[in-house]
């Protein structure tokens, strides 16, 4: 029988963590998650936890980071058979759908930043805008949107989305303060549209 190579024994350590976290972080949130049950949960040790991640504030940066992660390829994948502008809509619209997921909300709209800080922050905002930047200025390139600096608008239109996903994630009822954001958000982003732009 052929032996396993480390890197995947490390891999599958890694992703049984990941997943037991996310569990729990999600359904007891950070500060009430015991790294005792959760890494029981695992079927693994307090040891094999601090070895991969240092800590339990490790731990949440590596499930938010796979959190991002889905969430972009969820992302690209809502926009990827449309044009560009319509693509552009989609992925803000679908970005705040995901306020309404109970894992999203708690984990990372309300723990990441509490416990993770501005670290964390800057760097989710700094994938963020570098993104969002990318497709302003390719719709400026096809005339889609109005000359402007990519870069400026990216940290507008991310803090506007970010700030609604907020609001909507704080509510006892987000479903209501979700249709508004979406009955409202083509009023924000129809200002971008070139002239002559349907």
């Amino acid at each position: 029988m052929a032996r396993r190579a480390r890197s995947d024994m490390i891999e599958e350590t890694r992703g049984k963590l990941i997943t037991a976290a996310r569990e729990a972080f999600g359904r007891l949130g950070y500060a009430e998650t015991s790294m005792d049950d959760l890494t029981a949960a695992a079927g693994l040790t307090r040891g094999a936890l601090y070895h991969h991640f240092g800590d339990k504030k490790g731990l949440l940066r590596a499930v938010v980071s796979t959190m991002d992660a889905e969430m972009d390829e969820r992302l690209n994948a809502a926009s990827a058979t449309l044009d560009l502008w319509a693509g552009f809509v989609r992925r803000c619209r679908l970005y705040l759908e995901t306020a309404l997921e109970p894992d999203i909300q708690r984990i990372v709209l309300k723990d990441a930043p509490t416990f993770l800080g501005p670290d964390y922050l800057e760097t989710s905002r700094r994938a963020c805008h570098t993104s969002l930047t990318a497709r302003l200025a390719a719709m400026m390139a096809d005339g889609v949107v109005r000359e402007g600096d990519a870069e400026t608008l990216a940290h507008m239109i991310n803090g506007a989305l970010v700030d609604a996903a907020l609001w909507i994630a704080e509510a006892t009822d987000p479903a209501p303060r979700l249709a508004k954001a979406i009955g409202n958000l083509d009023l924000l982003l129809s200002g971008l549209k070139a002239p002559g732009q349907s």
